[in-house]
């Protein structure tokens, strides 16, 4: 073992001792059984709808008990770390409302990103290379390929422990000598566990688990020749949960086999360790089965995608915490978000995410709002992810008003053709002259009708048309007109002798439906031409006759 001299002389002289942290983060002045939950993102990629669900849960959780709901940034793997990945987590958190907890409210236990944290974790990596808990590895990469290589021939478990663990028991003079020399190093810390130990641990959602004790000297502290010396995520989110006083820590169920080491670095720096809480991850279904939802398979597994798509945050939160809760899933969206996620309510199966189930919680939840609520929706996502939307929107609020009215006021069943607000040009884009393109006589849309008789037909409807207020009224126009090209009243009659008429009054109806709308698909006919106007109606018709 160093003696504390050449140890101390490795950190900064003025390093303060793991005492001054302490005092720096006092326990939190919380009610009995209150909560403390983080969530803690790494930059290395953009955060997976995997990590909103883990957010919604340790939130939901904390905040139940009267505790507190942390962000931290654990960057502390710079060299893998992904442009704006943090700008974007913190996009994220703010649509779907799981921004951390003010600290002007809770108390300032940060700062929240590991790499500004350095000299915390380095006054805890000295204290125990002081108490032989660690100490000082030379290995370099070409010894620890070797040495892998070794224990696969020989087939024993891989890893740098116990005797394959070459600078665990080195002498000090000789460690002394390679610092002298400048050799680079990494800290280890010394696992006490002997060969084929157990561990066990009780998890808040699985109950009591077990597994094999970790026998590997795993890295604390990274390189001595890095500009900026960092601890590894195993030695930050320990160092990290006990100053910042989490007691519960909600994360993905890959980290359970990693418990072990965990808990030995919490017994080694004396910490009371946290109560851990591993939830299932998101599936997908798969012909065959289901899989994990994948970042590089999957473009629903982004949040970006939820974002881009438009999906209000509402329903996908709903949703999601429906997913953690099968009784949310029943529960109406303003009842379902404010309910508490219990923990032990939590399956340790993954849970499938269904888009199609999503798109009509979403559609239910679009159909509750007013015109003004959705159109000041849509332009707010249209900003970034339509822009050539926004000047349309802002020229016609009174047209995009009376369009998103159709079939939504004054009904018991209101129009659900939005899910998203990516629907809106679908669904309705044709109302606005700038985003509408007029149909010819020709086009394929309208059923192959003679080109000649939809001219005339067009012609005759402009020619008489008059604005009705009489939905029945209206329709009359079409109904006469078709009679009078040779239409048949009624598909039925037209079924039964299909040679004698160019088609029915459904063919008729659908040559206007298609002129002023452009689909054969459409809300009313009949509010759709009131909410054009008879300006608009008549320049749509009249582009069928040239």
């Amino acid at each position: 073992m160093l003696d504390a001299s050449t140890i101390d002389a490795l950190f900064p002289a003025d390093l303060p001792e793991p005492a001054h942290w302490e005092q720096r983060y006092p326990a939190r002045d919380l009610p009995a059984g209150a909560q403390v939950t983080r969530l803690a993102p790494s930059p290395t990629g953009f955060v997976h709808i995997g990590g909103i669900y883990a957010g919604l849960i340790n939130q939901a959780v904390a905040h139940r008990t009267g505790g507190r709901y942390l962000v931290r940034i654990e960057d502390t793997d710079q060299s893998r770390q992904v442009d704006g990945a943090i700008e974007q987590f913190n996009r994220a958190f703010d649509y779907f409302t799981l921004p951390a907890d003010s600290p002007t409210a809770i108390g300032d236990y940060g700062p929240y990103l590991q790499s500004a944290r350095q000299d915390i974790y380095l006054s805890h990596v000295r204290a125990l290379l002081r108490t032989g808990q660690a100490y000082l590895c030379f290995a370099t990469q070409q010894e620890l390929a070797d040495i892998r290589q070794r224990q696969e021939d020989t087939k024993v478990p891989t890893g740098y422990y116990g005797d394959w663990a070459i600078w665990r028991d080195a002498d000090p003079g000789e460690v002394t000598a390679r610092l002298a020399e400048g050799a680079p190093y990494v800290v280890r810390f010394r696992s006490p566990a002997l060969a084929g130990a157990r561990r066990a641990f009780t998890d808040a959602i699985r109950g009591r688990l077990e597994h094999e004790d970790n026998r590997n000297d795993v890295v604390i502290l990274k390189s001595s020749d890095s500009a900026v010396r960092l601890p590894t995520y195993h030695f930050a989110h320990v160092v990290d949960d006990h100053l910042m006083r989490v007691n519960l820590v909600i994360r993905g169920e890959e980290w359970i086999s990693s418990v072990p080491v965990h808990l030995q670095l919490f017994e080694a720096l004396g910490f009371e360790p946290p109560v851990y809480a591993h939830i299932a991850p998101l599936m997908k279904q798969i012909k065959g089965g289901k899989r994990k939802l994948s970042k590089r398979k999957d473009p629903e597994s982004t949040v970006d995608f939820y974002l881009g798509e438009g999906y209000p945050a509402e329903p996908v939160l709903h949703y999601l915490r429906g997913l953690a809760n099968g009784r949310l899933a029943e529960l109406p969206l303003a009842q379902a978000l404010q309910e508490p996620i219990r923990l032990e309510d939590c399956g340790v199966a993954g849970p499938l995410v269904d888009l199609v189930k999503l798109e009509g919680i979403s559609a239910d939840h679009i159909a509750t709002l007013t015109s003004e609520q959705i159109l000041t929706a849509v332009r707010e996502w249209a900003l970034s992810h339509d822009p050539d939307l926004v000047p349309v929107l802002d020229a016609e609020r009174t047209l995009a008003l009376a369009a998103v009215d159709v079939e939504r006021v004054g009904v018991d069943n209101p129009r659900k053709d939005l899910r998203k607000w990516a629907d809106f040009r679908d669904a309705y884009g044709f109302f606005f002259p700038q985003l509408f393109t007029p149909v010819a006589a020709g086009d394929e849309r309208l059923g192959g009708l003679d080109e000649d008789l939809v001219r005339a037909f067009a012609q005759d409807f402009a020619d008489r048309y008059a604005e009705l207020d009489d939905p029945q009224a209206w329709f009359d126009q079409i109904r006469t007109l078709a009679a009078q090209h040779g239409f048949a009243a009624t598909p039925k009659e037209f079924k039964k002798n299909p040679d004698a008429y160019p088609g029915s009054i459904r063919e008729a109806s659908q040559l206007i439906r298609v002129a002023l709308t452009g689909s054969t698909r459409s809300p009313d006919l009949f509010a759709v031409a009131r909410t054009l106007g008879r300006e608009e109606v008549l320049h749509r018709v009249t582009t069928l006759t040239s």
